[in-house]
């Protein structure tokens, strides 16, 4: 029972926060999403603390990414984390598809004061950390099977303690937060994203692994994650 509520909980995080975009068309976010996470991915490659270096490091052999752009921590006591974001993979000539839209959903209990916006950015750095975020959505480490590397925005994050890790996280934040952690984060298709973005059918699996969509607004962060 306690697991099912935790459940609830997260997955009720990560869909509320699409609620802040109300009065903005889904297109119109969907737009808007795919530009902010090319900002984001250019903000981490040109950086040059240590956890921007070792994304750099990371991305050139990456399988796929997650761009969370605007993800938001809140806490007293109890915490939750939400945030759209945006998954793309390569394909099998090493060139990177078009994004499928995603929320990210986290709740944690324990004593945690502050708010904090980031940015945060998942590597799947292995064609398993693919298939489990486009066949699943659940919590990662829960639901969708596989090892966790830090997340940090400091000298503590990316070290290379995540050498084996199918995730590598990175995150740069402003604001005041102690107690973070995304494992136990409930990733959830946003298909109503999807399908504003590109058309009636759109999924993460007809997107980016049948290739049967494109949106030429999204190449110039298909761009930025090419050039290393």
């Amino acid at each position: 029972m306690a697991k099912s509520f935790g459940w609830v909980i997260l997955v009720a995080v990560a869909l509320g926060v699409s609620a802040c975009a109300r009065g903005v068309s889904l297109k119109s976010q969907s737009e808007m999403l795919v530009d902010q996470a090319r900002w984001t991915v250019e903000m981490f490659k040109e950086g040059n603390s240590e956890p921007d270096q070792a994304f750099r490091a990371a991305l050139k052999d990456a399988q796929g990414i997650v761009v969370f752009p605007g993800a938001v921590k809140g806490a007293f006591i109890v915490g939750a984390e939400g945030g759209n974001g945006v998954l793309l993979v390569r394909d099998q000539n090493g060139n990177w598809g078009y994004p499928a839209f995603y929320t990210l959903g986290a709740g944690s209990f324990g004593l945690q004061v502050g708010a904090q916006s980031s940015e945060i950015v998942l590597v799947l750095r292995t064609q398993k950390a693919v298939q489990a975020v486009i066949n699943h959505q659940g919590k990662l480490g829960g639901d969708i099977q596989m090892t966790m590397g830090q997340i940090g925005a400091g000298i503590s994050g990316a070290t290379t303690t995540n050498v084996g890790a199918d995730i590598v996280g990175f995150a740069h934040g402003a604001g005041v937060y102690a107690g973070a952690s995304l494992e136990g984060a409930v990733l959830a298709r946003r298909n109503d994203l999807n399908q504003a973005y590109y058309g009636e059918g759109a999924t993460p699996q007809t997107i980016v692994r049948d290739q049967r969509f494109a949106n030429f607004q999204a190449d110039p962060l298909r761009l930025s994650l090419a050039v290393n």
